[in-house]
Order: structure tokens, then sequence, then C-alpha cells
């Protein structure tokens, strides 16, 4: 049988290999017109800069008389560390939050410390229990799913929202970009609660996680209606070219790279640079360059280039380590990449519900209770 072409976006770098993709009459992509309704809603410039005024002095008001007005995630990375240093630039008083799952770089412990010190951020860290932390990973390398690296997002997701609601804060700080990082791919990572807790369940051996928060959807509904804890991508609203980044975090917070995309963190290295291309053939490098495409901070062509001549470069000390620290044998570990992939298709979900409700939930974005980038990415 004849293999199906695998089409290409004209403009970007992301093709037919993606599940969830289509292509206009031009041959563009999906997530490129996903790029194009952000670009409407965050544009560049002198507007963008007035909604980010009026966005921080209404953070500040909000915050009066408290000891922070905001929440800022941080990981080390270049993206939470920019978020943080930007918003005592515009004079918030943000508390950094850090999970500690087991996986932190000394680069990352280093910046973390670094521009918390440099900056007078106090910082907030929660430690997640070994035992549990690990159960849940491999639980879902067991699932056979691409989302492994999903239970530390929405880990930090729910502990930013709980930590915001305790300390009666109104406004968490957000270090996404979709003019740098893209908008991934749903067939390449999907998280929600539900979904957390059904492979849990089903692949895990500890019964109940205690260490850590996973937040429900009604207790996010609860959050983002009824609480109004916004969540604002700070990075959206100003230019943020990375190299200049790199130069002016490393002047003024003393942070150091790491050599690639997320890599501040062990885990998150394995899994993109090794798990994710070995397994399912997903190179995550695609998204990150087709974002950069669309920004024109490089070319089609320099995009290409990298992609076709260089495989995803992986360290085996790193995927060794791994390996060993989540108590896999070899054997189990070669039953992991040899299964057959799966989906989040292949387990319970609110997706349906989601997608059911999107018009409600369009509604909920007009009102800034919902950002954008979700609403376009899973409910449209």
């Amino acid at each position: 049988m004849e293999q199906a072409k695998v089409q290409t976006c004209t403009r970007c770098i992301l093709d037919s290999t993606v599940a969830d993709i289509w292509f206009d009459e031009k041959g563009v992509c999906k997530y490129c017109h996903i790029h194009d309704e952000m670009e409407k809603i965050f544009p560049e410039g002198e507007e963008s800069q007035k909604k980010l005024l009026k966005i921080v002095e209404e953070i500040k008001k909000k915050g009066k008389g408290k000891k922070y007005d905001c929440i800022a995630g941080l990981s080390g990375g270049r993206d939470s560390t920019f978020v943080l240093f930007k918003a005592v630039e515009l004079g918030l008083r943000p508390l950094a939050v850090h999970f500690d799952y087991g996986w932190n770089s000394d680069i990352s412990v280093s910046n973390i410390k670094n521009a918390c010190e440099k900056l007078n951020v106090d910082l907030h860290t929660v430690v997640a229990d070994w035992e549990e932390f690990k159960d849940l990973q491999v639980a879902f390398l067991k699932s056979g799913t691409p989302d492994a690296d999903i239970p530390a997002d929405y880990a930090i997701y729910s502990i930013l929202y709980n930590t915001a609601y305790k300390e009666g804060i109104k406004y968490i700080l957000n270090g996404h970009s979709f003019r740098t990082e893209g908008t991934s791919p749903i067939s390449w990572t999907y998280m929600d609660s539900r979904y957390l807790k059904a492979v849990h369940k089903k692949f895990g051996k500890i019964k109940k996680i205690k260490s850590f928060s996973i937040m429900s959807l009604s207790k996010l509904i609860y959050y983002m209606f009824f609480k109004r804890i916004r969540e604002i991508r700070l990075i959206e609203y100003v230019e943020y070219i990375k190299d200049d980044v790199d130069v002016l975090l490393s002047e003024k917070v003393n942070w150091k790279y790491y050599s690639g995309h997320h890599h501040e963190n062990n885990y998150t290295k394995f899994f993109q640079s090794f798990y994710l291309p070995q397994h399912f053939g997903f190179d995550k490098r695609k998204t990150e360059l087709s974002a950069l495409i669309r920004s024109k901070q490089i070319t089609r062509d320099e995009a290409i280039k990298e992609i076709q001549n260089t495989e995803y470069p992986y360290d085996e000390k790193v995927v060794d380590y791994v390996i060993n620290k989540l108590g896999l044998t070899e054997v189990d570990f070669d039953k992991i990449m040899k299964a057959k992939p799966k989906s989040f298709n292949d387990y319970p979900t609110y997706l349906p519900l989601i997608r059911a409700l999107k018009f409600p939930i369009k509604i909920a974005v007009k009102l800034h209770i919902i950002p954008h980038i979700l609403y376009l990415k899973y409910a449209k």
C-alpha cells in the first residue's frame, strides 16, 4: 500500500504527520491561523503597551494593602525568569512560586536563586513527595501517550492557582509566548484533571497523592469564575526576542542558558530530546521553530535546514539517569518504548465537554476569565 504523501505548511514547518492539523487553500496550517488570531488580540507596538500598562494598574489596585499583588511561576528557564524580571521592572510585587518534583538541573537551581536574590523577590517552593511523583510519571510512560510530561505541567498549574487563592491574589503571571513557543498540537500535548487521574488510576500504584495539588475541574471553575483569579500571559504584550532576552537576563540576574528549550529540567530534557522523537516521531523543535518563523525571528529556510540536517540531539547519560531514577529496569523501559503508541483519546478526558461548551467558553474569553489561547486550542 502506497504511503500517503506528507504535506508541509507553506508558511511554517508543521506537517500532516500532526494528527489534528488542517491546511487552507493556500496550504497554510491551522497553527499559523491560531498565531494570526493571537496577533490580532495581542498586536505588537503602542497599542499593546497601553493594554499592558492598564493591566499593571489593575493588578496594583487589586493588590493594594497586600504583601504580594501577583504570582509568578519560576522554573529557572528563560521565559519564567524574564516574566519575573519584567514584573518587577513594571513595579509589581510578585511572589515567585516553584514546584520541585525532583528533576531540577544545577543550572535551574542557580538561576532561581540568582533571580530571586537580584530582584529581591520572595520564593515559595512546593516540594513533591518523590515516591508520589515518580508513581505518576511512570504511570504516564506506561499509558503509551505522548503526554508523559503533563503531570508536572498540570501540577504546576494547580499549585499556582491554589497559592493565589490562599494568598488572596487575583493574578497569575504566565511565561508562555505564542510568538516564541507557538501552540503545541493537541495530539502532541493534552492535559486536564480527568485525564491525569484516569491514567494514574489505571497504571499507578499509589492511590492518593497528598504532597501536591491535582486541581479538579470544579475547583478550577471556582477559582476562575467565582474568585476571579486571572491568568496573564505577560510576554504576549512585550517585544520578546530570545537572543536579546538571554543577554538581558545574563546581565541583570546572572542567568545561564542550559543548551535546549526547557532543558533546565532533566526529565523534560529526556522527554523532548529522546522519548518523544524516538517513540512517537514527534520533534518539538518544529513548534518552536515554526513560532519563530511566524514572528520573523528566523526564516523558514533556516528552520528547514536545522530540522533536516540534525536529529534532535540527546544525552545518553541523561536517558540512563532518568530510567534509573524512575526505578525502571531495562526490560521495563524496553517494553514502554516498544508498546503501540496511544493518545489522550484512549482515556477519559474533559475534551468532549469543553467542545460542547465552546460558546459559553468563548464568552468567558471575551470577559478575560479564560486565556484566548486555551479557547483556540481546545474549544474552537
